[in-house]
């Protein structure tokens, strides 16, 4: 990894240190995460992948002060996370379970806030901002259940923006769509990202969605996890769906990672990314 500067000033929004996470069983425990380490700049979009079971949800909800690290540390803004921190949003991947049909759109997006003491002049006002920025204006008299579900993931999106988070922690957020919506949906969280300045740290098991959306993808080995391979995503800021996949350095760089992941799948702790990986752009 690129050494950290020096002085409190300049240490990144999010940082990960010498990660361990061992889950207890009669036996004496299952090692999850093995000393894992990694951090990310505000305002930057990063995408984690790694061979299925490798511990991407476990990493997130350690992130998330979801889940008790077993030792090493996890710091937001230079204070270490013990439990879900106020400036952190998460999107799951199962959105029809995390809203609830009996309430309105607009009431589902308020809750956080609601739950937070916020204001109801002030939880409407978030409300209307966060829905005008995931595309549903219209949406808010209306219940889950009318809704498409590319429609459904929005208002969940939604619903971690009306936070106003300093960091968005996506899980597998449009594993559930069909193809044309992941793909608009892929945009969507682009144009948020851009718009909104917010650091986003995005869950995928989709190699090309992972180029696609990031700036950097961060490879996971096999479980216990650790972080094999960090690359450099050295593409375009502008992208559409149709011109970047069609670019010469989209393919390096996503051939380039299916080979990590590949290897990935036979390295369990053993082998650490050391620098990051840049590709020559072709």
């Amino acid at each position: 990894m690129t050494p950290e500067p020096s002085g409190a000033a300049a240490r990144p929004l999010l940082v990960v240190e010498h990660l361990k996470k061992v889950y207890p069983t009669a036996t004496g425990g299952v090692e999850a995460v093995r000393d894992l380490h990694f951090s990310v700049p505000e305002g930057q979009l990063v995408c984690i992948v790694g061979p299925s079971g490798a511990g991407k949800t476990t990493l997130l909800k350690c992130i998330a002060g979801l889940l008790p690290i077993t030792s090493g540390r996890i710091e937001l803004l230079g204070e270490a996370i013990t439990a879900p921190p106020k400036a952190m949003a998460v999107v799951f991947q199962e959105y029809g379970r995390s809203l609830f049909p009996w309430m309105s759109v607009e009431a589902n997006v308020e809750l956080p806030l609601k739950s937070a003491g916020v204001s109801k002049p002030e939880r409407r006002a978030a409300a209307a901002d966060a829905l005008h920025a995931v595309g549903l204006d219209d949406a808010g008299g209306k219940y889950p259940w009318q809704l498409s579900g590319g429609m459904q993931q929005r208002v969940a999106i939604a619903r971690a923006l009306a936070y106003k988070p300093k960091v968005l922690i996506m899980d597998e957020p449009f594993a559930a769509v069909d193809a044309q919506t992941r793909a608009d949906l892929e945009d969507l969280i682009r144009v948020i990202w851009k718009q909104l300045g917010v650091t986003i740290l995005f869950v995928t098991h989709d190699i090309d969605e992972s180029v696609y959306l990031g700036e950097r993808v961060v490879v996971l080995s096999n479980s216990p996890t650790v972080v094999q391979d960090d690359v450099v995503i050295d593409l375009p800021a502008e992208r559409d769906q149709l011109t970047t996949r069609s670019h010469p350095q989209f393919a390096a760089l996503r051939s380039h990672i299916y080979e990590q992941i590949q290897r990935a799948k036979h390295n369990r702790g053993t082998e650490t990314a050391s620098t990051p990986t840049v590709l020559r752009r072709h």
